[in-house]
């Protein structure tokens, strides 16, 4: 008797195995299916933007692309971007070369001017050091120099002076035992998530070196500045009756910033598909909405291209040795076309309209140490990464303003002298000239992305 109730137990059991079986595993393997497709459907189906919001509809058909002449220049927008189309290519080629790709800098020195209590632990924000068997050996022959004298004490490197007269910047001194290598290909200028006060406060403090009047920014969040009009002068001038100087210093500063926040917007981390790839919000939020900032985005542009031209037969005649000589030849070829290219058009920028008068000599002075001080503010950034691209693109600009403003045109011809300018100062110069050129590149493909949301 005990035993059919044990078989009928079993029996019962069974069946109800056969029911669950039946009705609720498809069910089960329904809501398996459905949380798995929830949460894979970002990464399949979402492209590497992030979705815009918050932005007006493209009834604008002039947004980005502005025309007519470039205020303070001797060029229009339209010139610039047939001359960038043209040359965009052949310079990113060229900082691909293994001259122009590696930097020696002291990524370390302290902050001069407050204590720096932040540095971002973000791995986004490190920098990849190179190990020092991996650098050319000529390369390394040109990155260091040895100090033979008596009182060395033994081989040390030279201690150079961190600026001279001429000198727009601090430089990096590359015999350094404090420097590191860098590829620079390897530590792209992108997103890295370093934002907040730490960043406002190195902006804050490099607009606050404008050295002819205290400039407020708009907002901590926004980390931009008042158009110049508002932000240097009392609102009953005019902005065309502020003095050229002022005006350059500020669209460098502006340009120099809207420039970095388009690599940020253009190469920006996706945190929901988790790929890099454009984000025209952010780009709309920090530039694309503020004429004034692509404007002087193009300013700079045209400054640089201005620099190049004044000491193209220096760069034509300089030593681009790497070691490889097929490397070499082609660095050579490259930047001689971009030099035959730019050199074809009239000159973008008149920089004989600067410091022109009796006093010119104090302000050119005033100009050049608020200069160096916006270098150093570089040495505050919290960000590995974000200072290694500022200090390269500080010293490049302050490159290019020396080249101007240092030296007369026949300084950069055919007799020139060779150390003129050192490694690091034309590496700097032609990758800062191609972060501009690449923001050129990337104002466009925000716009068209604009246009294409009809």
């Amino acid at each position: 008797m005990g035993e059919a109730k044990d078989a009928e137990k079993e029996a019962i059991k069974a069946l109800r195995r056969k029911l669950i079986i039946k009705y609720f595993r498809p069910l089960f393997i329904i809501f398996i299916v459905t949380r798995i497709g929830k949460f894979l459907y970002p990464y399949i189906f979402s492209s590497p933007s992030i979705t815009v919001i918050n932005v007006p509809k493209p009834t604008d058909q002039n947004y980005c692309n502005p025309m007519g002449l470039i205020a303070d220049t001797s060029c229009d927008f339209k010139t610039i971007n047939d001359v960038n189309e043209n040359l965009s290519s052949e310079l990113l080629k060229l900082v691909e070369s293994p001259f122009f790709r590696h930097y020696k800098l002291n990524l370390y020195k302290d902050c001069p001017f407050w204590p720096n209590n932040y540095l971002c632990n973000r791995e986004d924000c490190n920098v990849e050091v190179m190990n020092e068997a991996e650098v050319p050996e000529e390369l390394k022959k040109k990155l260091g120099a040895i100090d033979f004298s008596p009182a060395s004490f033994g081989l040390q490197p030279l201690k150079k002076c961190e600026f001279t007269n001429r000198d727009f910047c601090v430089l990096e001194d590359e015999s350094s035992q404090d420097g590191v290598y860098v590829d620079l290909i390897k530590n792209p200028e992108r997103f890295t998530g370093y934002a907040g006060p730490p960043a406002h406060k190195i902006w804050q403090a490099v607009y606050e070196e404008n050295c002819f009047a205290p400039i407020k920014l708009i907002s901590a969040a926004n980390d931009h500045v008042l158009p110049m009009t508002n932000a240097l002068v009392d609102n009953a001038i005019e902005e065309d009756e502020t003095c050229l100087e002022k005006r350059v210093f500020y669209r460098l500063m502006s340009g120099l910033h809207a420039s970095v926040s388009v690599h940020i917007c253009d190469e920006y981390f996706n945190q929901t598909t988790g790929q890099w790839g454009p984000n025209f919000e952010c780009f709309h939020e920090r530039v694309g909405k503020y004429s004034d900032r692509v404007e002087n985005i193009y300013f700079n542009y045209a400054v640089m291209l201005r620099a190049l031209n004044k000491m193209s037969l220096y760069l034509q005649q300089y030593n681009y040795c790497s070691g490889n000589p097929d490397e070499d030849n082609k660095t050579k070829e490259i930047l001689d076309n971009i030099l035959t290219s730019s050199k074809a058009l009239p000159p973008a920028f008149d920089e004989k309209a600067l410091f022109s008068d009796s006093t010119s000599n104090i302000l050119k002075e005033e100009f050049k140490d608020h200069f160096r001080n916006v270098t150093r503010i570089m040495d505050c950034v919290g960000c590995d990464k974000c200072r290694l691209w500022g200090k390269i693109q500080t010293t490049g600009l302050g490159t290019a303003l020396k080249v101007l403003f240092s030296y007369d045109d026949h300084k950069f011809g055919i007799r020139a002298n060779p150390n003129l300018l050192q490694r690091s100062e034309i590496v700097a110069l032609l990758n800062t000239f191609n972060r501009f050129s690449e923001s050129i590149s990337s104002i466009q493909r925000f716009r068209k992305m604009y246009l294409d949301q009809v």
